[in-house]
Order: structure tokens, then C-alpha cells, then sequence
């Protein structure tokens, strides 16, 4: 089956237009018809020996949004403290999260005992299993964007605060905690690239010829 070159260009918009969105969330509830698609889309995502080791937990109860927030807050407040001075004031300052704004949160796991400890593509890199839910969590930020609908990823929050609030046995992997909903807009770049956080690196500088090669670092004020 080929892909035309609108279907093409529709991917390459999809991608380029993915953003990680905090504060931009509307209260509007998705239709389930829009969710099963996306966790459709999230299911389909390529996985090693074929074993499909993620769950998908949807959160929508609001005591249990608040339980998560809590434990955002306690994390929020001990990573500003690991940056130097000034990055820690800004830090503080930006939005990091949504998890009360969004309709939706969906927390993604991985099961690394499903279907045995002999996994073709794992016997000798182990962790393809937790690249393969990743690689789930990628699928359904593209869908989603696909239904104009926003997405964050909530990496600020210790595992056992999911655990304890969504009952995550200890013997399942945690792998991403998502924000979902209708948003007010799209911004045009990535929060943290208009703050200054950091520049987006030059693609040149990712790509190397036949074998590593260390790159030059510039310093310059004007990058």
C-alpha cells in the first residue's frame, strides 16, 4: 500500500506540529469514538518479539487527578532545587503541567514479564521492551495531534505516587504519565525553545558519516 503525496505532507505536518502542551488545555471532554482511535493508534506501535508490553490506565476521576498533582507539586518544588540560581528561577516560573486543566490523563505501562523471559529482539539488549511502550507513548502523541488535540508528557512525579493513586503493581514499569485534551491553540515552537531555555540543535550536528564523530562545540553568544 502506498502513500500518497498529500497522506505524505499530512505525516510530516502531524509531526512538525506536535507539541508538549501545559497550559493551553480546554474542560471540553473527548468523545470516546477519539480516544479509542488514539489508543488504537498507541496499540499499533512496533514492539520487540511482538510482545506488546504496554496498559494504558485512563484517568478521569478528579480526586485521583488531585493525588497526582500533589505529588507534581512535591517533585516541582525538589527539582528547582537541583538547578543553579538563575535556571531555577525561571524554572519556577514556567508551566510544567496540566494535569487538572486536561479532560484526560493516561498513564502508560510496561509489562516486561508478558509472554515469557525469552523475547525475540531482547535476549541481548533487555530494555527493547520499555523502548517498545515509548514507542506506544509516540504513537498516540501523533494521533492525538492528528485530532487537534494537545498532549503533555508529566516526567516531573516519582513513580510511587502513580503507583499509590492508580494501583500500579510494583512489578509493572511506569512509563509515562500523559495530559490529554482540546486546547486554545497550538504554539508555534516548543514552550521551553520560545522561553530560552534552550536552542534547538542543528540537525548537522546529530548526524554523523560512517563511524562517531565529535562535533565542535559553539559558544558563541549569538547561538
Amino acid at each position: 500500500m502506498n502513500i500518497t503525496e498529500q497522506e505524505r505532507d499530512a505525516v510530516y505536518k502531524t509531526i512538525f506540529s506536535r507539541r508538549d502542551v501545559r497550559g493551553q488545555f480546554l474542560p471540553e471532554p473527548i468523545s470516546q469514538q477519539v480516544i479509542m482511535r488514539i489508543l488504537k493508534a498507541a496499540h499499533h506501535a512496533p514492539s520487540v518479539g511482538f510482545m506488546q508490553p504496554w496498559d494504558f490506565i485512563l484517568v478521569q476521576n478528579a480526586e485521583t487527578k488531585q493525588a497526582i498533582k500533589n505529588g507534581f507539586e512535591q517533585a516541582h518544588q525538589a527539582s528547582a532545587e537541583m538547578f543553579t540560581q538563575d535556571k531555577s528561577e525561571q524554572y519556577r516560573q514556567l508551566k510544567l503541567e496540566g494535569i487538572l486543566e486536561a479532560p484526560l490523563g493516561i498513564c502508560i505501562t510496561c509489562d516486561r514479564s508478558r509472554n515469557g523471559p525469552v523475547v525475540i529482539g531482547r535476549t541481548i539488549k533487555p530494555e527493547m521492551d520499555l523502548y517498545s511502550a515509548v514507542c506506544a507513548v509516540q504513537n498516540l502523541w501523533l494521533a492525538a495531534r492528528a485530532e487537534n488535540l494537545g498532549v503533555g508528557w508529566v516526567s516531573i512525579i516519582e513513580d510511587e505516587v502513580l503507583r499509590s493513586a492508580l494501583g500500579i503493581p510494583q512489578d509493572i514499569d511506569i512509563i509515562a504519565y500523559l495530559c490529554i485534551g482540546s486546547v486554545s491553540h497550538f504554539k508555534d515552537k516548543p514552550e521551553l525553545e520560545t522561553a530560552g531555555w534552550l536552542p534547538r540543535r542543528a540537525l548537522e550536528e546529530a548526524i554523523h558519516h560512517d563511524a562517531w564523530q565529535p562535533h565542535q562545540v559553539n559558544n558563541s553568544s549569538e547561538r
